[in-house]
């Protein structure tokens, strides 16, 4: 499936394919059952052409396992629910009982995670926003065994559509989208930027989007933890734009006489070209 969106604005990555499949092609990557890892890596493997894939024994983490809409991971969480309130904020060391949790999950857990398990993340303000932000979550089960990440031109025109279409883009690309985004509808709030960790803004939100009569786009990556992950596959400078398959199809019906055809974006991509030229 090719885009016309890729092809105006010309991003660094095609976009990435997130499909709900009860099977996945052989050779593709996934994390071991029950070992960490970020599902952002995933999306960045198939932003660069290789296909990706998880599901409810390899999303890598609890947070990555909601965002892909394996229902309530953080119940899995150590300390359960509780332990990741005070690990997102504060830490479990002013948590009665928490030092007991601390030292029975340490041989299990990298030394940084085990730091911010200790000592929190410190992205939330308290353990109990922390729940307030839980309870906001659009927390799904999705009906399918996997979350198949591919470059959306392997995606062919016979088969299933995707979920959500994803794209990595710097400024100037972002910019593009969000206009996009607007270009067709009749208000100018069309794109979300909730938060939420940065897998979480590229499944569940746009899958809750997808429900709408009228879908949002998603802006990601604002998760700091994240952005290290997605800058040492992708390098620097990216943010995630997330939209349901209805939305992307209503985005490349636009490109066609719009704004990308005009002097100021043809003018921001000349210049765009320079730099990578040079």
């Amino acid at each position: 499936m090719e885009s016309r969106i890729a092809r105006a604005i010309e991003t660094r990555y095609p976009p990435v394919a997130l499909c709900w499949s009860d099977a996945i092609p052989e050779g593709t990557m996934q994390f071991q059952a029950g070992k960490w890892g970020c599902v952002m890596w995933l999306a960045a493997a198939a932003a660069k052409g290789r296909a990706a894939a998880c599901d409810a024994a390899t999303y890598g983490c609890p947070g990555g396992g909601v965002g892909m809409g394996f229902g309530n991971c953080y119940r899995s969480f150590p300390g359960s629910e509780e332990g990741f309130c005070h690990f997102l904020s504060s830490g479990i060391s002013d948590w009665p009982g928490g030092a007991a949790v601390a030292e029975a999950v340490r041989p299990y857990l990298r030394s940084e995670f085990y730091d911010n398990f200790v000592h929190g993340e410190r992205y939330v303000g308290s353990p109990a926003l922390v729940r307030r932000f839980l309870e906001a979550l659009p927390i799904t089960e999705i009906p399918s065994r996997y979350v198949l990440f591919r470059p959306l031109a392997d995606v062919g025109p016979a088969g299933k559509p995707p979920q959500t279409v994803l794209f990595f883009a710097d400024a100037d690309e972002l910019s593009a989208l969000v206009v996009l985004a607007n270009y067709g509808r009749e208000d100018n709030e069309n794109v979300i930027v909730p938060f939420a960790a940065g897998c979480q803004t590229i499944g569940i939100y746009p899958y809750r989007e997808a429900l709408a009569a009228r879908p949002r786009a998603v802006l990601g990556l604002t998760d700091l933890s994240a952005r290290l992950a997605v800058r040492r596959q992708l390098g620097d400078g990216l943010m995630s734009f997330a939209m349901p398959f209805a939305l992307f199809e209503e985005m490349e019906a636009n490109v066609p006489g719009s704004f990308l055809e005009r002097p100021a974006w043809q003018e921001l991509l000349a210049a765009k070209r320079a730099e990578r030229g040079a």
